[in-house]
């Protein structure tokens, strides 16, 4: 496959439209290029994101600004100790005039799907996303349910108030493609905000910047996105790393692997580039791999794992 770049595989029409999709949640999320644009990898790359961070920091923003700029359904669930798997998923309920069982959808069967505070519900209701996630379907009374095409989650926790909580299990994190932490504005973007107009109301005018089956055809491009066999053979090397590196007690599992090489074609095409290189890798690995680790109490962080072992394998 000849290399290029992104212009051969969309159309300018399409590649205008990306680029205004990103200016405008910009506008929304100020301050936030770097985390904008992961949330559109993860979007463009058929992931979900997990955001770790402190309450009013834009969370819920970024939610909103992305499914009103691409133009999806969007839902929000506020994950509570007393959240039942019905309440996500939906419900069977008896119609007697019908003599027959009626299904009403959860808020699941949405696009733009927003778990806020994940945490906060116990496993047997955080797993009710396992299979939505995963296969972008839900099985309920033995009946499987399609989800809408995207279907993309943002879930958020607060990793300081830890207290009522039940920390996700590795297998639910493993569905997702990046974590991420928005963290707080710089200054001028925060006197910008505090001085601007409401974000709710902004985000009440957005109008698409896509039209009709165009970003699904953004989507697709990203799958037309050329590796390289020594791409390949790097992002080989870093899960082989994170399998012997000290501190580690599991590493990278060979989905990992795909996930990074499928984030790292959507980071490609929003700059423009229709083939990966290494720096589309590094920019992505610590977001990809860092809550995939499961590290030694001792080791540090898992991101600081993460980026030890970016660190540690040479780009031949």
């Amino acid at each position: 496959m000849a290399l290029g770049t992104a212009a051969s595989m969309l159309s300018q029409p399409l590649r205008d439209a990306l680029d205004r999709a990103q200016t405008q949640v910009n506008s929304l999320i100020l301050g936030k290029s770097h985390e904008v644009r992961l949330a559109f990898v993860a979007l463009l790359a058929d992931g979900h994101i997990l955001i770790e961070d402190l309450p009013g920091l834009g969370k819920t923003t970024l939610a909103h600004a992305l499914a009103a700029t691409v133009g999806l359904k969007f839902q929000r669930v506020q994950f509570t100790s007393d959240l039942l798997p019905a309440d996500i998923l939906g419900v069977s309920v008896f119609d007697a005039a019908r003599q027959m069982f009626e299904f009403h959808a959860g808020p699941v069967f949405t696009q733009v799907l927003l778990a806020d505070e994940i945490n906060r519900a116990p496993p047997r209701t955080q797993s009710a996303l396992l299979e939505a996630m995963a296969e972008h379907q839900v099985t309920v009374d033995g009946t499987t349910r399609p989800l809408p095409s995207p279907f993309f989650v943002i879930a958020t926790q607060n990793p300081v108030d830890l207290a009522g909580t039940y920390p996700l299990p590795d297998s639910q994190l493993d569905r997702f493609l990046l974590r991420l932490s928005l963290g707080y504005p710089g200054e001028d973007a925060e006197r910008e905000l505090l001085a601007g107009t409401d974000r709710r109301t902004m985000i009440a005018s957005v109008q698409p910047c896509f039209a009709g089956g165009e970003f699904d055809a953004v989507r697709d491009a990203v799958t037309r996105v050329h590796t390289s066999e020594a791409l390949v053979a790097y992002v080989q090397s870093l899960l082989a790393r994170s399998r012997r590196h000290p501190g580690i007690r599991v590493g990278l599992s060979p989905r990992a692997g795909l996930a990074l090489l499928r984030a790292s074609r959507a980071h490609a095409l929003l700059l423009g580039r229709g083939h990966v290189v290494p720096e589309d890798v590094q920019a992505l690995f610590p977001h990809v791999a860092a809550h995939r680790l499961v590290t030694d109490a001792d080791a540090g962080g898992d991101a600081a794992v993460a980026k030890s072992i970016l660190h540690s394998v040479p780009v031949d």
